[in-house]
């Protein structure tokens, strides 16, 4: 099937590609061996995202800080 890349670098997903892999909003996209790969990607209730924090035992301080820790610019090393 053959889709095309815009100017803008917007491309087009055939509907018999989105409809064989299901509706999604978002996709990962990565280059693998000279292909662009998409994998769509499906977004979990808030629900569902609380209760995998719960099971793994993460509190809203613990994400606060993991997000606070992300955002800290790195200091260069010398080799």
């Amino acid at each position: 099937m053959l889709a095309k890349l815009t100017s803008k670098n917007q491309l087009t997903l055939p509907k018999s590609i989105t409809s064989a892999v299901g509706q999604a909003e978002y996709f990962e996209v990565e280059a693998r061996n000279g292909q662009i790969v998409l994998t769509p990607l499906r977004a979990q209730p808030p629900d569902a995202v609380r209760a995998k924090l719960a099971a793994l035992d993460l509190t809203e301080k613990d994400v606060a800080n993991a997000v606070a820790l992300a955002r800290t610019p790195r200091r260069k090393t010398r080799d």
